[in-house]
């Protein structure tokens, strides 16, 4: 009896191997080592004599069960979370309408795209410099522009004041990267094929049903993209709120969000010394807040996504 011939086993692809080599080692010294040193630090102690040794989950817990910390640290997660919400309802659906605007292809668009990206390119330090001397309500030119508009009303000292602080530096933070999810939406609108838009406009429809069913469901996947940047980004803020309110992200830690909280238990402020543990322990509560949101994009949205796409 005849026996089937064997199939040649095909050689291992080294040259794969090879030409990741490289980009998986810079990645593991730049972003895993630094990830997986941290989460160790925050599993330490310091007994007397300066020696370190295991001690568990016992900073998680005195982190969130010590009245020294967890006042702070949900205060924190609580800016946070309005922090992200104001970007989620403010940031991407202005995005996405100028970037629908300017996939109709106006004069002068590229004029408009650039200067609308421009304050995304600035050091923050002067984006933080000149929104203070702007709202500065002793020498700002806040007063001189609005009162010429009649609307001295809004004069106010909106960095100052506990209820407006928070609101106030996300508008900021809003103005200065709305550049980033607008040039995102516009990459995905202008791959949208013209021949959709003419066989649209032949059955009579206009620039809102034309938006509704035609723009927005094909660039739903580019949108879940900008959603996750977003969360990701503001849960690691930290740049503005301390250039404009510095580390105390006053007044009265109504700016305090968990980038800030991170760096003052960390290095410490004042008379408080920092403590490395303790701030180790904060950085782990930030990644696995940002893991669980990206768990959840990918089980509730992402899944969906793909079944649509198949």
């Amino acid at each position: 009896m005849l026996q089937p011939p064997r199939r040649a086993r095909r050689p291992f692809p080294w040259h794969i191997v090879v030409f990741l080599a490289p980009a998986v080692l810079i990645y593991t010294a730049v972003m895993i080592y630094p990830i997986l040193a941290s989460l160790w630090l925050s599993l330490q102690t310091q007994v007397e004599g300066g020696a370190e040794r295991f001690a568990g989950l016992a900073n998680y817990r005195r982190l969130l069960g010590s009245e020294l910390y967890a006042q702070p640290l949900w205060n924190a997660v609580r800016n946070n979370l309005v922090f992200f919400a104001i970007h989620m309802l403010v940031q991407n659906p202005v995005g996405l309408l100028l970037a629908v605007l300017l996939s109709f292809r106006l004069r002068g668009a590229a004029l408009y795209r650039t200067l609308l990206f421009t304050p995304t390119v600035l050091s923050v330090v002067i984006i933080g410099f000149a929104w203070k001397l702007i709202l500065n309500p002793a020498w700002g030119v806040q007063r001189g522009l609005l009162e010429p508009l009649g609307l001295q009303a809004l004069d106010q000292p909106w960095l100052g004041l506990p209820g407006s602080a928070l609101p106030t530096l996300s508008l900021i933070s809003v103005w200065q990267n709305i550049g980033i999810p607008m040039l995102l939406f516009l990459a995905a609108l202008v791959r949208i094929p013209d021949e959709l838009y003419e066989a649209a406009r032949l059955d009579g429809a206009g620039g809102w049903r034309i938006f509704r069913s035609i723009q927005l469901p094909l660039i739903l996947p580019t949108v879940g993209i900008v959603s996750v940047l977003t969360f990701v980004g503001n849960f690691n803020a930290f740049d503005l709120i301390y250039s404009v309110q510095g580390a105390l992200a006053g007044p009265n830690f109504a700016s305090d969000i968990l980038g800030t909280l991170f760096y003052r238990t960390f290095f410490g402020y004042q008379l408080q010394s920092g403590d490395e543990y303790m701030g180790a322990a904060v950085a782990g509560v930030m990644l696995g807040i940002i893991l669980t949101g990206l768990l959840l994009y990918l089980a509730a949205v992402q899944r969906r996504l793909t079944e649509v796409e198949l």
